[in-house]
């Protein structure tokens, strides 16, 4: 059996490991939100999908929560996170950055103790709270991916994901012309 995660390692993993790469993954996950056009976010590639609107409320309120559970230490189940007058994917993204800003602040300043208790994830499992801090990144990720894939078929422009994407290419090579 693993021994338990310690204070210490817990403040090494948030402030040496977790925390930049959670402030470029959010700026990334901005971009995608507001790259949604808005007269195209019902679009959907199957009836099975989420439509687009949905995969970016989804995106926008997971991310914040995954990151509200470390500060809470619990993880709240309740879909309605989003206010309903937040409707436009530039409002979602601006709602996102806004809540985000505050959750990053706020998980800044927790202590060893704090990232250490232990949050039961929906019955199925029990961590340390600073774990849920990649659980959280690895899920956006996962339907930021999704939500990117979209775009084209929206007629839309994909934003530099992982470097430099096709349409941010073609936007340099415009400027430069």
């Amino acid at each position: 059996m693993a021994e338990a995660m310690t204070a210490d390692q817990a403040v090494f993993l948030l402030q040496n490991v977790y925390l930049g790469p959670l402030k470029t993954e959010s700026r990334t996950t901005k971009k995608i939100l507001e790259a949604v056009p808005a007269d195209k976010a019902e679009y959907r590639p199957d009836p099975a999908s989420r439509s687009a609107i949905e995969l970016a409320r989804h995106i926008a309120a997971a991310d914040n929560r995954f990151v509200e559970t470390v500060i809470s230490s619990v993880f709240d189940t309740n879909p309605a996170m989003i206010p309903e007058n937040v409707k436009t994917p530039a409002e979602i993204a601006a709602w996102y950055e806004e809540r985000y800003g505050k959750n990053f602040e706020a998980l800044t300043k927790l202590t060893g103790e704090q990232l250490i208790k232990i949050v039961d994830f929906r019955g199925m499992m029990r961590r340390p709270a600073v774990t849920f801090l990649m659980m959280g990144l690895h899920h956006t990720i996962h339907h930021r991916g999704q939500l990117s894939s979209y775009l084209r078929c929206m007629g839309a422009k994909v934003p530099s994901i992982y470097g430099e994407s096709y349409d941010d290419a073609q936007a340099r090579r415009a400027a430069q012309a």
